[in-house]
């Protein structure tokens, strides 16, 4: 596989190799990871693109939010990708990918790339690699990345890693799924965006938006917000509306925080928090060498008959695991 040639071509932008360099980077084969090393250094940094994390509990509509987002964004001129994170079985490890499918329009225009990706069991719903897949669609000329997560309630923190900005698609009526995580998710929410603002559920939607406005202003303000922030808002992305104030609500934000240092500040914490996350990967993937699970499963018989405390037996397992690098 030539490297060198491959980071060209996603650099002229070209799709085909865009989704084979994502692969390439989902991969968790060692030589694959080498190569996925290079890829990310021949790309370089020539371009950063606005990082949008979006989430939502099953059913909210996120699929159609996106298709009717993108497609607004598309028709202002922008490029648009979205990386879509789609749940992994943990028995199987299997995965539908079915969110291009859902998408159909926004598929088809030649402005957009649509990449689904298994979770891989991951939390928060955000592939491991997802951030290298980023980073990908950045070289590719690129100027908005939405990235989709499974669903709200596992580690979303995981999204305000790489994302700028991060909204809450909700639906009307909807809060009392957030019970157990309300609070966590909206400290990290950026927009919070009630859907299905259509029909019946028109007047419903209007006392969600006030509601979670409401509670919003009762929260310690952020110091990377500016006044009035985090939002609360409505939309219909079946009926497109609502979508350009919800976008002008974005760039409003993004502009403040660009004009106010916070954007630099965000994006060198971020480089910081996947560093230490590559030191971490790298140090537990030492424990999958033969040498060390023949260690650490003698280890572990001899704490288990109460042969050795499990503390020192753990000490003696690092020095071990020490001596072999």
């Amino acid at each position: 596989m030539d490297i060198t040639d491959m980071a060209q071509r996603i650099c002229a932008g070209e799709r085909r190799a865009l989704a084979r360099g994502i692969t390439l980077v989902e991969s968790g084969r060692e030589d694959h990871r080498a190569q996925a090393t290079e890829l990310l250094a021949a790309v370089g940094k020539s371009k950063e693109a606005l990082r949008i994390g979006l989430s939502g509990t099953p059913g909210v509509g996120k699929s159609t939010f996106i298709e009717s987002f993108g497609m607004m964004l598309t028709g202002q001129g922008l490029r648009v990708a979205v990386l879509a994170v789609d749940p992994s079985s943990s028995r199987s490890g299997g995965s539908i990918l079915g969110d291009k499918t859902r998408m159909d329009l926004l598929s088809r225009d030649p402005n957009a790339f649509i990449r689904p990706s298994p979770s891989q069991t991951h939390l928060g719903g955000v592939a491991r690699r997802t951030r290298e897949a980023v980073a990908l669609c950045e070289a590719a000329g690129f100027d908005v990345v939405l990235i989709e997560t499974v669903g709200v309630g596992q580690s979303e923190t995981v999204v305000a890693q790489m994302a700028d900005l991060f909204l809450l698609l909700l639906a009307p009526a909807g809060g009392d799924e957030l019970q157990g995580v309300k609070r966590g998710i909206m400290e990290m929410a950026d927009v919070i965006v009630v859907n299905k603002a259509d029909g019946d559920l028109k007047a419903t939607a209007i006392r969600t938006q006030a509601d979670y406005a409401g509670a919003l202003r009762l929260m310690r303000k952020r110091p990377q917000d500016p006044d009035g922030y985090p939002k609360a808002m409505t939309v219909s992305a079946l009926e497109e509306q609502g979508l350009p104030e919800v976008w002008e609500t974005m760039q409003t934000l993004i502009n403040w925080r660009r004009e106010n240092g916070f954007w630099d500040q965000t994006r060198a914490a971020q480089a910081r928090y996947w560093f230490e996350d590559a030191v971490k990967t790298a140090l537990l993937a030492q424990l999958e060498s033969p040498n060390a699970r023949a260690a650490l499963a003698a280890l572990s018989d001899a704490v288990a008959a109460g042969a050795q405390e499990p503390g020192a037996a753990a000490a003696a397992f690092v020095r071990e695991l020490h001596e072999q690098a």
